[in-house]
């Protein structure tokens, strides 16, 4: 029997009991965001969305902060992973311009709910720079697909501005800007790009 041995940065291996409860209690997390809002998700409320008792939550993630950090972690992995092989228009299979425009669609609905988790964990103004780099490789891929000439980086950054954070709060909460007003602008900027 093979042996498996582990790097000292590695985290330690999870019983399966505690796995099933940490997936558990972070999809019932997720469902509270969707449905209630961040700020309307109290441990108490996952816990029995989850099913679990409140010490779990306590003893696995420390407080509601590291909770809503690892339920940040867990929405911006699926959400990659669904860009990279979910169903299309998001994922694979349908035509590069599709695509973009879904990424724009889903990409700035999710950084409005992101961005009331960031606070949550108590991490204001941080993103990841691993979450924003795949989100700039994504935006030059799909751009290179689509035969876009120019400077592909700048063009994705300027693509990707318009979908970051303080700009959709400030559009959204301060200037009452609807998001199928952002989601139409967001599509003639992805067609002024890649039919220039």
């Amino acid at each position: 029997m093979p042996l498996s041995l582990h790097l000292a940065d590695d985290p330690p291996p999870e019983r399966a009991d505690a796995a099933r409860n940490r997936h558990a209690v972070l999809a019932a997390a997720l469902r509270l965001v969707d449905h209630c809002g961040v700020d309307a998700v109290s441990m108490d409320a996952v816990a029995a969305e989850a099913g679990v008792g409140k010490g779990t939550l306590f003893r696995r993630f420390g407080s509601r902060q590291g909770l809503m950090a690892a339920v940040l972690n867990q929405s911006e992995t699926q959400w990659q992973a669904a860009v990279l092989s979910g169903p299309a228009p998001l994922g694979p299979g349908a035509p590069a311009r599709d695509r973009l425009i879904e990424f724009g669609h889903t990409r700035l609905r999710l950084n409005l709910t992101h961005g009331a988790l960031i606070r949550a964990a108590d991490r204001a103004g941080s993103r990841s720079y691993a979450a924003a780099s795949f989100s700039a490789m994504h935006v030059r891929y799909l751009l290179g697909e689509l035969g876009v000439r120019g400077d592909i980086a700048l063009l994705a950054t300027s693509l990707l501005a318009p979908l970051e954070v303080p700009i959709l709060e400030q559009q959204v909460h301060q200037e009452h800007i609807s998001l199928d007003r952002i989601e139409a602008a967001w599509d003639d900027l992805v067609g002024r790009v890649i039919d220039h």
